[in-house]
């Protein structure tokens, strides 16, 4: 079993910035990806972004935030984070942490508003 606990959620303001942690415990050894996914009101969970560590890193983002959020993963620490920055009304949703497409946190609100 995987427990992934998030954290770094709130209340922004259109433009500005959050950062999203997660912390990763159990049985983590050879986990392979790890992502972020939203899931807005009345909408599907759709991912945000995930990262592979192995020989090299590799990431992949959705097209509607590239450019502004970026995951990095500190496998020292069990933790994978989601730096967003640039933030707009529409990124408002429930942010989960996922772990080889299999666990999920219980996700943290997100809120982008005036």
């Amino acid at each position: 079993q995987v427990q992934l606990v998030e954290s770094g959620g709130g209340l922004v303001q259109p433009g500005g910035s959050l950062r999203l942690s997660c912390a990763a415990s159990g049985s983590i050894f050879g986990i392979n990806v790890m992502g972020w996914y939203r899931q807005a009101p009345g909408k599907q969970r759709e991912l945000v972004a995930s990262i592979i560590s192995g020989g090299s890193t590799k990431t992949n983002y959705a097209d509607s935030v590239k450019g502004r959020f970026t995951i990095s993963r500190d496998n020292a620490k069990n933790t994978v984070d989601l730096q967003m920055n640039s933030l707009k009304p529409e990124d408002t949703a429930v942010y989960y942490c996922n772990a080889d497409h299999y666990y999920w946190g219980q996700g943290t609100q997100v809120t982008v508003s005036s």
